[in-house]
């Protein structure tokens, strides 16, 4: 399909640069088939069942965008890279601004200037470079070193369209993380599950709705901009991902008895459909995906999708145009926007009930 058939026009003022507060009183909009319904996230168990199963990202963000220097024959240039898979304990993919500066065997400091010196230098080697600015890095570090150093020197990779307007603060080491998150390793939230809070956790419990958690460590490439035409030519970054047997049996155990599976967010749905075998049984998982869902696709588990408005050409809102059926969200969309919803990552959520797509 063409890219151009996902664009649409966002008012600047539609981008939400803070998230709401509290993180419940944002808005939802409920699609259900040809039938658009406004709401609000609070409103979540009256739009599900009793015995309904919601599947959380449970990846914690770390603070991956780094700031260093390279010196090469006593010329010093300044790097900016933000880590997206970890490959070993001391080794990173990394996206590198100003990676025209990089050659395999370089040497980079990061945070110099600030407190990583705590913990001795964060040195690291550039040992190769790849397509798009890519490059992978060895730290002198590893293990939990490392992250307690990538941890004091690092700052929160607040999405392009967020940082271009402002700074990272202390408030996003908060804002920009669910508030059920525990295993280190993305550089994105999982921004659905900003909006949960004990509060409407309780509510979910008191509707008999239950709950599981996997794994899928969100990279930097869910930001990068799909640069092809068609969609058959866009190449997606993998991300690790894990799924336990303990989680794998509740789900299939609730699709058995009837219930729904309702994916928060789109990174729980891709690992989800990763893991799920042709009968739509799910397996343990544990390993790499780079799955690319696009209109056409037939999905194998998740019934319901509970997200936030993406943005124009993403592979994202690719994603949802293949769930609820392009014409649906472009409607979805349309209405949204009128209406004054939020977008992106500190914005507004949606429910989305699968739809045969239809465009």
């Amino acid at each position: 399909m063409r890219v151009d058939e996902f664009d649409f026009e966002l008012p600047e003022d539609r981008i939400a640069l803070r998230p709401a507060s509290p993180r419940d009183a944002a808005r939802m909009l409920v699609v259900r088939g040809d039938t658009l319904t406004d709401a609000g996230v609070m409103d979540l168990p009256s739009f599900l069942s009793a015995g309904d199963l919601m599947v959380f990202n449970d990846t914690r963000v770390i603070p991956a965008q780094l700031e260093g220097t390279r010196e090469r024959d006593g010329q010093i240039a300044t790097i900016g890279t933000t880590l997206h898979m970890r490959t070993a304990p001391n080794r990173w993919m990394a996206f590198a601004r100003g990676a025209k500066k990089l050659k395999p065997g370089d040497r980079v400091r990061f945070g110099e200037t600030g407190d990583a010196c705590l913990l001795g230098t964060l040195d690291a080697s550039v040992i190769a470079k790849g397509e798009g600015g890519e490059v992978e890095l060895a730290f002198d570090l590893a293990g939990p070193d490392l992250d307690a150093a990538i941890a004091l020197a690092g700052h929160i990779p607040l999405p392009p369209y967020i940082a271009s307007k402002r700074a990272d603060d202390e408030r996003d080491r908060a804002d920009y993380q669910t508030v059920y998150a525990r295993e280190d390793g993305a550089v994105a939230a999982p921004t659905a599950g900003l909006h949960f809070t004990d509060r409407l956790f309780d509510k979910l419990d008191a509707a008999g709705i239950n709950r599981a958690f996997v794994t899928l460590h969100v990279g930097a490439g869910t930001f990068l901009p799909v640069k092809a035409d068609n969609t058959e030519d866009h190449r997606m970054h993998a991300e690790i991902g894990h799924v336990s047997e303990a989680t794998a049996a509740l789900i299939n155990q609730t699709r058995a008895r009837g219930g729904s599976i309702v994916s928060v967010g789109t990174t729980s749905l891709r690992l989800l459909e990763s893991a799920a075998d042709e009968a739509g049984t799910i397996q343990p998982f544990a390993g790499a995906t780079d799955i690319f869902i696009t209109p056409g696709y037939r999905f194998r588990c998740v019934d319901v999708l509970m997200t936030n408005f993406h943005l124009p050409r993403s592979t994202l809102m690719m994603l949802v145009s293949a769930f609820a059926g392009l014409g649906t969200m472009r409607r979805a969309y349309a209405h949204a926007i009128d209406a004054g919803y939020r977008f992106y990552s500190y914005g507004d959520s949606s429910l989305l009930f699968r739809n045969d797509p239809d465009g």
